[in-house]
């Protein structure tokens, strides 16, 4: 039996590493002609540039493509290995459907941390290293005609924070806070040219138009203070992470980052469950590795005359395509309809569940 397994694992890694190299080269190739638009028009924004972005932007393409390419590598697999009859020489060698299955879920036990590792780790850096390229020689990072809206509640007093973009290191652009009594009356409202987050703890902004509302009763008007400053320390528990989920897109954060992120919302009375959703399919996408393989064992049992393997491995294509469309579906749906954020994320992942479950029942048991 270990040698049933190290053949089969070596076919399925060898099969699937290469069908990762060939979507990652067409997506590489779609990127580049989207992104040469860009090339000269940036001072200072050349090829190079263009290609170091595209490249950092790969493992987020790995991370989205895992499991397509291991249902389509699978499925490639286990058609050959039924065509050649090599496949009938292993079931006649004591390899009995449970054991076919338990082999193929080691395997994507490692597809799974895998793209876990991929999901947590690498992508999030590269994402953030391509920012920064993008935003040092094509301009600032930005979301949207306002930009990102934050908001932190200190002791009896509201903030409200309003982020127009990121600079090249990181910094904060063109920022403006608004400061709330409880009563919901404006008592400060700040513009700060710049600011950067520091080690200790906060912000430091700088050039900062500071103006100050004083109610001395309900119904008198406010008595209002102007002042400017050259820099000030605000001590603020709104972190790095925070704001780049504000001003980039939430698939892109870690999960332990998406998690605290969404418990700053939810303490702040702020509306989360779009990071919610995004949470739960970040926890459950790496889980779907296991489904493919399991959807990919019914093909071993098949029939396969001469040449007919294409016709399956498409399929296996159309299968993990509409995967990931009904993935990004649910997502939507999910937030529009105000489902349990968990049960939009886990839905594609059981019925694929249940549709690879009835394959192998169907196909492998009862055949």
């Amino acid at each position: 039996m270990k040698t049933i397994r190290r053949l089969i694992y070596r076919e399925v890694l060898a099969a699937v590493a290469f069908v990762t190299l060939g979507f990652l080269a067409l997506f590489f190739f779609f990127d580049l002609v989207d992104e040469l638009r860009w090339v000269g028009r940036s001072p200072g924004y050349q090829l190079r540039h263009a290609l170091l972005y595209i490249a950092l932007a790969l493992p987020n393409h790995l991370y989205e493509l895992l499991p397509i390419t291991v249902l389509i590598g699978t499925i490639f697999v286990m058609a050959r290995l039924a065509q050649s009859s090599e496949f009938t020489i292993m079931r006649t060698s004591g390899l009995g459907p449970w054991r076919a299955l338990r082999t193929l879920l080691a395997l994507g036990g490692f597809f799974v941390v895998l793209t876990f590792a991929v999901g947590d780790y690498l992508a999030p850096l590269a994402d953030r290293a391509a920012q920064l390229v993008k935003a040092k020689y094509r301009g600032v990072i930005s979301t949207g005609a306002t930009g990102a809206w934050l908001r932190e509640t200190q002791g009896e007093v509201s903030f409200v924070v309003n982020v127009r973009a990121l600079g090249a290191e990181g910094q904060m652009l063109d920022l403006r806070l608004f400061a709330f009594d409880p009563q919901g009356r404006m008592v400060a409202r700040t513009h700060v040219a710049h600011a950067q987050f520091v080690p200790e703890g906060g912000w430091l902004l700088q050039q900062i138009d500071h103006t100050s509302y004083h109610w001395t009763a309900p119904e008198a008007p406010a008595r209002i203070e102007h002042l400017q400053w050259p820099q000030w320390h605000w001590k603020t528990q709104i972190s790095a992470d925070m704001v780049a989920a504000a001003v980039l897109k939430p698939d892109r954060m870690a999960t332990i980052d998406l998690f605290q992120y969404i418990r700053h919302l939810e303490a702040n009375g702020q509306a989360a469950q779009r990071y919610e959703i995004e949470f739960w399919r970040k926890v459950f996408y790496p889980l779907s590795c296991l489904v493919m393989v399991v959807l990919a064992l019914p093909f071993a049992y098949l029939h396969f005359r001469s040449g007919g393997i294409a016709s399956y491995v498409f399929g296996g294509v159309m299968a993990g395509i509409s995967f990931f469309l009904l993935n990004n579906v649910f997502g939507f749906v999910g937030s529009l309809q105000h489902w349990a954020p968990w049960l939009a994320a886990a839905i594609p992942g059981l019925l694929y569940s249940l549709l690879s479950l009835a394959a192998f029942a169907w196909l492998v048991l009862r055949r």
